[in-house]
């Protein structure tokens, strides 16, 4: 099996969640990528990776627009020549750039391509491959794909839950009884969202531990307060710090399928540039079972977020309930799903 999956971690670390299963069913399993969050996270996890020159292509410089196009005809061509060498059974798109280019070059080789889709609208890949793919796994409902049975509602795949609470805020120096708020905006941050929790939430009743991103950490630092708040540019075993929570506030990409795994109620901020919006309609998924609140980028403030921190924390019977309806709303057998769906593509062939 190859994978191809790049960019973010929010595309590789699903994408190595469906790999774990099909290693557990026995199978052989590779990845292709490029130069950013695969680099680390797919040798860690034991798999080898192939990496391709590849990069977005620009929605704002036709000169750099030009320089990525001329990058995938090359990365194609590079896929193509990958795929002839190790002869996969199946191909996995799981999300990137690269899902793109390897998609396509296994279509040529007429070899069985299966697609994931974490969002809530099918990115510019998936579009153009969808009708060449054996399935398409979405997290979300898409529409238009209602009653074509290319398409299976999988959920998004997520590492397995952490299940030690007590250790978990152990491990953040957070007493029991005492609540916690998780603040998170992917690998380079949410700067909105930094910039409301640094303000809003210092100096309130509870513990706040923020992961704040690469980008933003030397201008967030300076401003941490002396008690209860913790920031880190990133947070390795991403789970127990879930599990340690009692709120979350986020944006709405595929995290919030991570959120749903643990049960945890969240405040939702959709980041207001994302294509089609898709953000919005992955945090509505959650906000219409009454998972999530959603405050929109605009009018997030320091006292809109408080204000927001401070009503959920002072109803607990209110986060039972979110917690619970985000548990209804979670898939944990995503991965398997996808793992089935991966080997019969390779069985058909």
């Amino acid at each position: 099996m190859i994978i191809a999956a790049g960019g973010t971690a929010g595309h590789v670390v699903p994408a190595i969640a469906v790999a774990d299963r099909l290693r557990e069913a026995g199978a052989d399993v590779r990845f292709i990528g490029g130069d950013r969050a695969e680099v680390d996270l797919v040798p860690a996890a034991g798999y080898p990776l192939d990496q391709l020159d590849i990069r977005g292509l620009s929605r704002t410089s036709k000169k750099a627009a030009a320089k990525a196009a001329v990058q995938a005809v090359g990365a194609y061509r590079a896929a193509s020549r990958l795929l002839g060498q190790h002869r996969p059974d199946v191909v996995m798109g799981g999300g990137g750039y690269v899902a793109g280019v390897v998609g396509g070059a296994a279509v040529r080789r007429r070899i069985p391509l299966v697609l994931t889709e974490a969002d809530s609208h099918l990115g510019l890949s998936n579009r153009l491959l969808a009708r060449r793919a054996r399935r398409v796994c979405l997290a979300f409902p898409v529409p238009g794909t209602g009653g074509d049975d290319t398409f299976l509602i999988t959920g998004r795949p997520v590492p397995p839950p952490a299940t030690d609470r007590a250790a978990a805020r152990a491990r953040f120096g957070v007493p029991e009884g005492e609540p916690l708020v998780l603040v998170f905006g992917g690998s380079l941050g949410a700067r909105s969202i930094n910039e409301a929790a640094i303000e809003g939430l210092a100096g309130g009743p509870f513990h706040v531990l923020h992961a704040g991103g690469t980008r933003d950490d030397a201008i967030l630092r300076p401003r941490v307060p002396a008690e209860r708040y913790e920031l880190e540019p990133y947070i390795d075993r991403f789970n127990e710090a879930l599990l340690a929570c009692d709120l979350c506030v986020a944006r709405s990409g595929g995290s919030v399928f991570e959120i749903a795994a643990h049960g945890k109620p969240s405040i939702l901020v959709p980041y207001p540039h994302a294509a089609a919006d898709h953000q919005r309609g992955n945090a509505m998924a959650l906000v219409d079972r009454g998972a999530a609140i959603l405050i929109d980028d605009a009018e997030l403030t320091a006292p809109v977020l408080r204000a927001a921190v401070d009503e959920l924390l002072a109803d607990p019977a209110r986060l039972a309930a979110m917690g619970e309806a985000a548990l209804a709303f979670a898939r944990p057998d995503a991965a398997e799903a996808i793992a089935a769906e991966v080997l019969a593509a390779a069985g058909a062939k």
